[in-house]
């Protein structure tokens, strides 16, 4: 985290679980999203990563901080990436005085169902480092994709899994959870921008003997607001798996 941003909220507040929601121009969504994670049967702390949304994101994200006092707010000056994000958010929950036992990443866009949260949580508990919410493992599905969409994703699953060798069957998707000890791990070794945070984690999860775990989920498209997946960040997914290549993993 960078000395220009400042952290609102109860930073003295102890719990289990640590979500990070990384947002941008995520006003459509967030207010029912909130809702139900706070319903969650898990004791949990929710970090909010927004890049200076214009759609006023941050300030729906301070009035419920009135309501829950489990909300913690990080405003950067610009949409800096979702690798950026994600590590920002790992940083967050380290540097508290009381860090949560794991963290959990998800989309702020509603394609993750909160409900998910206690499944995943419940998987780490049973001696696992990491634990994926996936597309692609038996009994995992998407809905509302274009087949060239589809497509796209599993043919960057299948070279990930060839160039990464974690034998498992999604390795770019978002909603993941993370035990701390593995962060803490790791953190030093993470350098992504954008969406290869999927996979860098991943790969230095597996390098460093972790124990990866699949779970099945259902990944709908969002329903509201606009996909964010850009050209540019599809390129930089692939150029982070031929570096891997190139450097001999």
């Amino acid at each position: 985290m960078h000395s220009s941003q400042v952290l609102e909220g109860n930073l003295d507040s102890k719990s289990d679980v640590g979500v990070i929601l990384p947002t941008y121009c995520e006003a459509a969504n967030i207010e029912r999203l909130i809702v139900e994670i706070e319903n969650s049967k898990r004791n949990i702390s929710v970090l909010f990563i927004d890049d200076s949304s214009p759609d006023g994101t941050a300030d729906i994200v301070r009035n419920f901080q009135r309501r829950y006092s489990n909300i913690v707010l990080l405003v950067r000056p610009k949409k800096s990436g979702l690798g950026t994000a994600i590590t920002d958010g790992f940083k967050t929950f380290l540097s508290l005085k009381n860090p949560p036992k794991c963290m959990v990443t998800m989309d702020a866009d509603y394609s993750h169902n909160p409900k998910d949260l206690d499944r995943l949580t419940t998987s780490l508990c049973d001696g696992y480092d990491l634990v994926i919410g996936s597309r692609y493992c038996k009994g995992g599905t998407t809905k509302g994709w274009s087949p060239i969409r589809l497509a796209i994703s599993k043919i960057a699953n299948l070279v990930a899994s060839l160039v990464i060798g974690a034998k498992i069957h999604d390795y770019t998707s978002g909603l993941r959870c993370y035990s701390t000890n593995l962060v803490s791990n790791i953190i030093e070794n993470l350098h992504s921008q954008t969406y290869e945070i999927q996979i860098e984690t991943i790969r230095q999860a597996n390098l460093q003997g972790f124990k990866i775990r699949e779970i099945p989920i259902t990944f709908a498209n969002r329903k509201r607001g606009k996909s964010k997946l850009a050209l540019n960040e599809i390129t930089q997914f692939f150029s982070y798996i031929l570096l891997r290549i190139r450097l001999g993993k």
